[in-house]
């Protein structure tokens, strides 16, 4: 298991950065808030200070793969995000497969009534807690 604290979750795309907050007593994670990005590129400004504000022990940011577990244009990019996130930060970033996590997002929001425009957030908060999951087995 990683290191027990508040962690913040990623979920890296071209437009929008989802990201949600969660800690490891509890195992479960909010949605936080969607950051606008250009061309894959976010407000790092807007990350550099949601890190500061949340001192999170971690990372977790979640790797998009086709279904066949082959790397995309999307894998691509969000490893450049964890990579660029990790050299800010001094922190550990932890990668996880996020497959179908947009859906299951688009689920979550639909059961509850919820406006599509934080589906990146809730996406990053699957993220997040699928990741604890992963860390308890």
């Amino acid at each position: 298991m990683s290191a027990d604290g508040t962690y913040l979750g990623f979920d890296a795309g071209e437009k929008r950065l989802g990201v949600a907050v969660g800690q490891t007593v509890t195992g479960r994670a909010r949605a936080l808030m969607v950051i606008p990005c250009r061309a894959g590129i976010p407000d790092w400004a807007r990350v550099d200070a949601l890190v500061d504000e949340w001192r999170p022990v971690g990372l977790v940011v979640g790797m998009p793969r086709h279904a066949d577990g082959s790397a995309s244009a999307s894998t691509r990019l969000a490893e450049r995000f964890a990579g660029e996130l990790a050299r800010r930060s001094g922190l550990g970033v932890y990668r996880i497969d996020e497959h179908l996590s947009s859906h299951a997002a688009a689920e979550s929001l639909r059961e509850r009534g919820a406006t599509a425009d934080v589906l990146d957030a809730e996406a990053a908060r699957i993220i997040l807690e699928t990741w604890f999951g992963e860390q308890l087995t």
